[in-house]
């Protein structure tokens, strides 16, 4: 990509479309600071938070606690961890904070991705890198957890990577992104 030149400030949102192979992703780890094999300049504020969510969220071996909180290594409290699973609707959970299990072998891609929204409300990032990050929900669902974002964490920068029109609805500008 020559000559990009974007401004995203506080509470600003971008979404990233285009066909696949066109650099999406790359562009996405680029901005976030993940791939450092490029030509050019990328500011961020002075100790900005930022939070990349794959399409896949890791999900490490440990209690569901452990999971919740990744990357962090000081875990939340319980009321806020229960509250953030039922924000998120994984209500279903809250009993099994303190449980160990492979939670990537138990919990469905949606699950997951749902897992992935409730460490971005738990670690409250100025900036979230969202890639294909609701590729495995439905369109309600989807809308459900960008608004939940945007209510909860107005001054994020958000900036996503997607194919699905309905993504549209929930960031300020897009950008597509073409095979030359």
């Amino acid at each position: 990509i020559d000559h990009l030149d974007l401004d995203i400030s506080a509470g600003q949102s971008l979404l990233i479309t285009g066909p696949s192979g066109t650099g999406k992703s790359t562009l996405l780890r680029t901005l976030s600071g993940l791939w450092p094999f490029v030509e050019g300049r990328i500011a961020m504020p002075v100790n900005a938070r930022i939070l990349f969510l794959p399409q896949k969220p890791y999900l490490p071996l440990g209690t569901l606690r452990q999971v919740l909180c990744y990357p962090e290594t000081t875990p939340a409290d319980d009321a806020t961890l229960k509250a953030v699973l039922s924000d998120c609707r994984l209500g279903h959970l809250e009993d099994k904070l303190d449980v160990t299990d492979q939670w990537s072998h138990i919990l469905s891609p949606g699950e997951q991705q749902r897992i992935a929204f409730a460490r971005i409300l738990l670690m409250k990032p100025d900036f979230v890198f969202m890639d294909e990050a609701t590729s495995a929900l439905d369109e309600t669902s989807e809308g459900i957890l960008y608004k939940l974002l945007r209510t909860k964490l107005p001054e994020a920068a958000v900036i996503s990577v997607g194919h699905r029109s309905s993504l549209r609805a929930w960031h300020d500008d897009a950008m597509a992104l073409n095979h030359d």
